[in-house]
């Protein structure tokens, strides 16, 4: 059994780098006509990669941009919304500013690009929209409540638009990856201490790879996925699937 994404044509938002780019790019090699939508053209762009700008929180820029999509290769097959920012802080120490927007572009942009695809995947009457969550919505960090609080709207927004749209045979899906070291969170520059420390909270005990988020999504864009919908799938490598995973390595038996 193959999945098949030939010619199919697919929109990754904040696709310039980290998991986005890794998305992007596995979606090209499959196949897919890919559209990178992100607020700039990477200077290592590789090749086979339609690349668009626009801000996701401008939803006029966002309607031009799908609409050039459709016009330019004739359908819309697959969004992946993938583009999000970190907003760190104490609730008593968050800059307002900031709250705002983690909300502006996880939730916001998220519902610009949806607003903006769903008439053409209607026309269609077919169509696979694929948003990014998080960990965080599922079981948030302390400091995280803007971040946290913001994929979790994205978790029911998620599942709000899966039912509005089953009549015209369009999934809609969210998806939570654990611990990717991007330069969003900075795990990869963690002492080692607390790098042992966060690895310990995982089932898998390795670090994410953006490989492992791609694979995922390119099962939930194909047909093999056709019968999922408003659902949130946990990538995250059994990140606390148990109250101490780090016991299973420490048994005797345990390879070492």
């Amino acid at each position: 059994m193959n999945i098949d994404l030939a010619g199919r044509v697919v929109v990754v938002t904040g696709a310039a780098r980290g998991i986005g780019r890794e998305i992007a790019e596995t979606f090209a090699r499959e196949g897919a006509i890919t559209v990178g939508l992100d607020l700039r053209i990477p200077n290592d762009a590789p090749d086979g990669i339609d690349w668009r700008v626009a801000d996701i929180t401008d939803l006029e820029a966002v309607t031009r941009v799908i609409d050039g999509v459709v016009a330019d290769h004739g359908s819309l097959d697959v969004v992946v919304n993938n583009a999000g920012v970190n907003a760190p802080g104490t609730v008593e120490a968050i800059d307002p500013a900031l709250w705002d927007l983690a909300f502006d572009v996880n939730v916001r942009g998220t519902f610009n690009v949806c607003r903006a695809a769903i008439p053409h995947m209607k026309a269609r009457r077919a169509g696979r929209i694929l948003n990014a969550a998080s960990f965080a919505a599922i079981v948030p960090s302390i400091a995280s409540a803007a971040y946290s609080a913001s994929k979790a709207a994205v978790v029911s927004f998620t599942r709000v638009l899966a039912g509005e749209l089953g009549p015209w045979n369009i999934t809609v899906n969210a998806y939570a990856p654990g611990m990717v070291p991007t330069a969003m969170n900075g795990f990869a520059e963690m002492s080692p201490e607390d790098q042992a420390e966060r690895l310990g909270t995982l089932s898998l005990r390795r670090w994410e790879e953006p490989a492992d988020v791609a694979n995922l999504i390119l099962f939930l864009a194909s047909d093999l996925a056709g019968y999922i919908t408003g659902t949130l799938h946990d990538v995250s490598g059994g990140k606390l699937a148990t109250q101490a995973p780090w016991q299973a390595y420490e048994l005797p038996d345990a390879p070492r």
